[in-house]
């Protein structure tokens, strides 16, 4: 008997919930089918959803299907609650992503699928509203191939026979054996779709049935369950509360067996006493709907909601399970709760809480100063809800005050921070290395401070407050991120130290250096897609440009034209109501949070919110230091001069080297010159592809010293190691006229004479050379890779071209070390300038080469002079000491 968490997602309106009263009624689950416009649909069981007709909370209901029993979770479609359905892929088998047949795959679509991918849930797609007009099955299966996968497999119509082939050439094993045996069992066509490589699409009308069935027969025979451990394991993926008040954990257990009244516990290493929580399961309950039946013990594969757990949050792993990722979906504004006239403000935000727990993406914030009450949320919608449950839940009125942007913070070089908290009887010093990480890093916490200088018991409580706080800049007071904090030094006193005092010198440490830093203020990006009528692409175009944005080349689809691209939170937010009134109805707007970039108009933005770091009490950046049996207090930037203990970082820029002489024909330094030549091959590259992310393109600048160069410590771009060339040796050969002529006559010779020129510039310029030619059309060749004297020479398999090869190996490299690629092929500059390196035409590396082989020469001929004029040199030493004697 196969236990399987199915979820069930989808772009709001594409038909989800009617989906799953269609799979629940074919099944035998339910005795007639709901309708979401009747409001009287089976998983859309709060009175909200039912009013207007979406789903808000996520709800499971069982489903039996022959030996397998599918637990269906019915997720949130709207972009508002788009966390809600994040939180829930945590725990799926498998996900079936709805997608309408008259609109194809939509923006938040886009979202879902690239969810599904970070979380590895395998997909099967049902294509809905194949009804209606306009509705073209060959056209959206080319869609969902072009836009999600290739793998997107039409397993609906016709036999087995008709797909199965198409299906075979999702994976080259698979092919093989669908050549040898000319078919394919249901096991192996489940591997496919658990490794994500075949993802089967049904195509039907859920309100008319059609389609269901096949779906269902998919989910029977190409599901799998996978091998559950002995050691009990679960994950928790929602907070919810029954009609009662019980507070109920909502889990999948992955392993082991829950009983009822069994000891639950968060705890694993690393993790502080003070966030350990202890308490049992009182009892566990099997949902379906509204209804539940309460049960003594839940198997692996079994998802319940446990009563009696009054820590758990959504995300935590309990037993084996580590804890889950943290969320990819981010609440881009911020609203003030408006609170009655004589209402405590610590009662409503105790009952607010409640709110907090279910949906940890609100992010209520209590403001001491301005005794005010913040909370983050996804849109308008949400808004509304929050208003609705507050009320129902709680008699609490509330209202909200005007919607703001959530910013974020980082740093755009290193820094250090000190901190020093030393009022009477209590010491504590904290010394940390503050570094910008790349967009989308987050925050990434180590330690290099060596035990003799600070015990590791200190150094773990250090991260623990590096990574138990909200940390705010100073620019605007909000959160900072793309950031590591590295434990360089600190102190402690064998008598004084208390717990909380590293505390306070490990918060004052983090603001300290964040004042000596030079802040970047980050702001929200949505990527958006507007389908309008024709007559209104200059209007929208223009808005958007206006607005800041990127626009792609428009599309058009019929009569509509469609424009995607990306622009800021704060432009494009009202702009789907304008839309709607220039269009006359006509047009949509949809926005997915892209993530954040650095702010156009810092300046304004900083002192339009009016922060001063200085007045803020909550986090200060001084620090405590002792005289005379009294502590005092020191400003922030005379901290470091007063410190106790020195971490020995130097974050001054490191010296220039001499520059390398310009060549004989008196161009610029071959990568300064293609640099220049990069500007427009880049500007056409972002126009098509977008921008490019990584700024290897760039002559990396020359990094700070720091003491800690070469340690071994958690920092992501410590240390890039080598550089790399490669060399398209086909596109080279033919390139340069005296190499083209050798080959003309004999192509071995023209490829060794190449060879030989790179092992003489790999050993004058000491980088890593490798050497690719095309053996493509070799049939059975399995590429070869040799190394020639100091370089490498690569022989590329059947089928791969040297394009390929440089392509995969630049994206690979391109993470942690500078790669140039020399080529004249205007193709590839364009793939890999998109990953970050540096190109050289064919002609600017020839001037590079002849340049090292000058100065090879050079070198030679000052030897020569030397060995020749040695003897010289001998025999007038000898002379002189025969005089002297």
């Amino acid at each position: 008997m196969k236990k399987l968490a199915v979820g069930i997602l989808a772009h709001v309106d594409a038909g989800k919930t009617t989906l799953s009263e269609g799979l629940l009624y074919r099944s035998g689950s339910l005795r007639r089918l709901g309708r979401v416009d009747h409001q009287d649909a089976f998983l859309d069981t709060d009175p909200i959803e039912r009013e207007r007709g979406i789903t808000i909370f996520s709800k499971q209901a069982i489903l039996p299907l022959g030996e397998t029993t599918i637990t269906l979770l019915d997720t949130p479609g709207h972009v508002d609650f788009s966390s809600e359905a994040e939180r829930t892929m945590g725990v799926l088998d498998y996900a079936i992503l709805v997608i309408s047949g008259t609109d194809g795959v939509q923006g938040h679509t886009m979202t879902l699928w690239r969810l599904l991918k970070r979380y590895g849930v395998p997909v099967f797609l049902f294509v809905n509203k194949m009804d209606l007009a306009g509705a073209d099955r060959t056209a959206l299966i080319c869609e969902l191939k072009a836009k999600l996968d290739e793998g997107c497999i039409d397993v609906g119509e016709g036999s087995r026979a008709d797909w199965l082939e198409e299906a075979a050439m999702c994976d080259e094993a698979t092919m093989e054996t669908y050549l040898k045996d000319g078919a394919l069992t249901d096991a192996a066509l489940a591997e496919l779709v658990t490794e994500r490589k075949l993802f089967p699409c049904c195509f039907g009308s859920a309100l008319k049935l059609e389609g269901v069935d096949r779906l269902l027969d998919c989910l029977d025979r190409y599901t799998r369950q996978k091998p559950a451990p002995a050691e009990f394991g679960a994950r928790i993926f929602k907070i919810a509360r029954d009609s009662q008040g019980n507070r109920l954990t909502y889990l999948k257990v992955t392993g082991g067996t829950l009983k009822v009244k069994d000891l639950l516990t968060n705890r694993r290493p690393g993790l502080p006493d003070e966030k350990v929580w202890e308490e049992k399961a009182d009892q566990i309950r099997i949902y379906s709907g509204e209804k539940f039946q309460t049960v003594e013990r839940a198997e692996p594969g079994t998802v319940c909601a446990v009563t009696g757990l009054s820590r758990t949050k959504p995300g935590e792993g309990l037993g084996f399970e580590p804890p889950g990722e943290e969320p990819a979906l981010e609440p881009v504004l911020s609203c003030q709760v408006l609170l009655p006239e004589g209402q405590d403000p610590y009662t409503a935000m105790m009952k607010l809480r409640q709110l907090e727990e279910e949906d940890p993406q609100l992010h209520l914030v209590w403001n001491e100063q301005l005794r005010e009450i913040h909370i983050q949320l996804m849109g308008q919608i949400q808004l509304e809800v929050l208003r609705r449950l507050a009320w129902e839940r709680f008699g609490l009125e509330v209202s909200f005050g005007p919607g703001s942007i959530v910013y974020r913070e980082t740093i755009a070089a290193p820094v250090e921070g000190v901190g020093h908290y030393e009022p009477l009887r209590h010491y504590a010093e904290v010394h940390l290395l503050l570094e910008p990480l790349p967009p989308g890093s987050g925050l990434q916490f180590g330690t290099a401070c060596p035990e003799d200088v600070l015990e590791g018991r200190w150094q773990r409580l250090v991260l623990t407050h590096l990574e138990e706080k909200v940390h705010l800049g100073v620019l605007t007071g909000s959160p900072i991120t793309d950031m590591s904090i590295i434990l360089t030094a600190g102190r402690a006193h064998e008598k004084h130290t208390e717990g909380g005092d590293f505390r306070q010198a490990t918060y004052r440490a983090v603001r300290q250096g964040l004042m000596e830093a030079q802040s970047v203020l980050l702001e929200p990006w949505y990527d958006f897609r507007l389908e309008i009528p024709g007559e209104y692409v200059g209007r929208a175009m223009s808005d958007l440009q206006r607005m800041g944005g990127r626009v792609d080349p428009p599309e058009t689809m019929g009569p509509e034209t469609v424009l995607t691209g990306a622009a800021p939170v704060a432009e494009l937010g009202d702009y789907a109501r304008e839309v709607t009134a220039y269009t006359r109805g006509q047009g949509r707007l949809n926005c997915v949070f892209r993530g954040y970039e650095p702010c156009r108009d810092q300046t304004g933005v900083v002192e339009a919110l009016g922060y001063d770091p200085d007045r803020d009490l909550e986090n200060p950046a001084d620090s405590v230091f002792c005289a005379h049996g009294a502590g005092y207090v020191v400003k922030w930037d005379k901290v470091p001069e007063m410190a106790h203990v020195s971490s020995g970082i130097d974050l001054a820029p490191a010296e220039e080297e001499a520059p390398d002489p310009m060549p004989a024909s008196g161009s610029r330094r071959s990568w300064a010159g293609s640099l220049e030549e990069d500007k427009e091959l880049q500007a056409i590259y972002e126009r098509t592809y977008g921008k490019v992310e990584r700024e290897a393109f760039r002559p990396a600048p020359k990094p700070a010293r720091t003491s800690l160069d070469g340690e071994k410590y958690r920092l992501m771009e410590q240390n890039r190691g080598p550089e790399y060339l490669l060399v398209d040796g086909y596109n080279i050969i033919f390139a340069w006229e005296e190499l083209k002529t050798v080959a003309q006559d004999n192509l071995d010779a023209a490829r060794k004479m190449l060879m030989d020129l790179l092992s003489n510039y790999q050993g004058f310029r000491k980088c890593e050379v490798i050497l690719v030619f095309d053996a493509y059309k070799v049939p059975g060749n399995l590429g070869e890779v040799t190394r020639y004297h100091n370089i490498y020479v690569v022989y590329t398999k059947e089928a791969e071209t040297a394009d390929a090869y440089i392509e995969k190996t630049t994206f690979e490299l391109g993470k942690r070390h500078r790669v140039r690629v020399a080529t004249s092929d205007g193709a590839e500059q364009l793939i890999i300038l998109g990953h970050g390196a540096l190109r050289l035409s064919a002609t600017v590396f020839r001037q590079e080469v002849e340049q090292v082989s000058g100065q090879i020469a050079a070198v030679l001929a000052r030897n020569n002079r030397r060995e020749r004029s040695a003897p010289v040199r001998h025999a007038m030493d000898k002379a002189m000491e025969k005089k002297k004697g």
